[in-house]
């Protein structure tokens, strides 16, 4: 018997789900503001941009708006508007938002943030997911939404024990999908997001229908035969993945080491900024494609619950699983979409690894982040995908 299915059966009282609103008190707000106007900067290169990582310039101007002008408050009222919940799975504090549509024949869909972003990531897409009508859309393409913060990131706390990798999160949203009454229902996810979904389509719980994700991360094996007749854009595709292995560091170190880099991250706010900005501005590829309030939103989430360590853990524990993983193909129903500015995924690869793609979409714009920056173009990708699931 699993971990999970243990713990499960030890302790029915588990099963309770209790309503949440965030309430931050003022006292970590005027500490916030007390740390980043003491801020001790880092002496660094004249003109060096981001070339040895985030930009000096960047992270300043950004500290100095986020001290200023950025109003938490606001931003909290906007979080609080969606109805929130937790519940206990697997011995995990589990928090999560659902937001049921006003359509009865609305479709469950289970939404899954990565790192380093939060419950955020997705508040774009709720009114036009949920209330497709209320945006001059179908009614039909309607979808009831559980948003669930992951284990050790946000409102889903820090206190988190070892062994929380991608297939452990898989097991526990399945748990969580049946535990809120859905029978059937789709997943969606980015980033480590994608990697729960695609472990879900691996699998294949109870009512599962399909996946959408935004990334499929299958690499060439090592076959020489695989790299044969490669055609122009996708020697462009493996190009753009050693840029970013290149720059990576992040990946490194949160895989090795990620209780000592939470020591400056938990204790430093422009740290856990720099920290976040990096990625979400595409090493500087893309910078500030992002609203700078959605971004400094982000930041607060995992500033305010002391999840740096938490959260970078994952990393760590998805290459030293407790459990071997599974080499199995993901054989369920999925549906790809590639965005602009984002890692690309290759088709050739991952319809090795993924046996039943059904859809797959690329486009010009949008980054790794896309619910945030291109939250047009993923709503209809979502509605167009899952329409073949109702």
């Amino acid at each position: 018997m699993s971990t999970f299915q243990s713990n499960h059966a030890a302790n029915a009282l588990d099963t309770e789900t209790q309503p949440f609103q965030i309430q931050i008190p003022q006292a970590q707000l005027d500490d916030l503001q007390y740390r980043l106007t003491n801020t001790r900067w880092a002496n660094s290169l004249q003109d060096a941009g981001w070339k040895y990582g985030v930009s000096s310039a960047y992270v300043k101007e950004l500290a100095e708006y986020w001290k200023n002008e950025y109003d938490w408050r606001k931003h909290e009222a906007r979080l609080n508007e969606f109805p929130q919940f937790t519940t206990t799975i697997d011995g995990a504090n589990i928090h999560f938002m659902h937001i049921r549509s006003p359509e009865p024949s609305a479709l469950p869909l289970l939404l899954t943030h990565g790192w380093p972003s939060s419950i955020v990531e997705f508040w774009n897409l709720i009114g036009p997911l949920t209330n497709p009508r209320a945006y001059g859309g179908d009614p039909a393409n309607a979808f009831h939404l559980v948003i669930p913060s992951v284990p050790g990131f946000g409102f889903s706390g820090g206190e988190l024990g070892a062994g929380w990798d991608i297939s452990r999160i898989a097991r526990a949203w399945a748990e969580l999908m049946n535990r809120l009454g859905y029978a059937k229902y789709g997943a969606h996810g980015s980033d480590c997001g994608a990697l729960v979904s695609r472990e879900m389509g691996i699998q294949k719980p109870e009512g599962l229908l399909a996946i959408q994700v935004l990334q499929l991360f299958s690499f060439p094996s090592g076959n020489p035969e695989e790299m044969v007749d490669l055609s122009e854009d996708d020697q462009s595709r493996l190009q753009f993945l050693a840029n970013f292995h290149e720059r990576a560091g992040y990946n490194a170190i949160q895989q090795t080491r990620p209780q000592t880099l939470s020591y400056g991250l938990a204790d430093s706010p422009v740290g856990q900024l720099a920290w976040i900005a990096e990625l979400f501005n595409g090493f500087g590829d893309h910078i500030d494609f992002i609203d700078r309030d959605a971004l400094l939103t982000n930041v607060m989430i995992y500033w305010l619950t002391n999840t740096a360590e938490s959260s970078a853990r994952l990393y760590y524990e998805n290459v030293h699983p407790q459990e071997k993983s599974s080499q199995e193909a993901n054989a369920t129903a999925t549906g790809v979409s590639v965005f602009g500015h984002d890692f690309k995924s290759m088709k050739r690869f991952a319809t090795r690894d993924n046996t039943n793609i059904v859809q797959w979409s690329e486009f010009e714009r949008g980054t790794h982040f896309a619910a945030l920056d291109a939250s047009d173009l993923l709503v209809t990708e979502l509605q167009n995908f899952f329409s073949r699931f109702r």
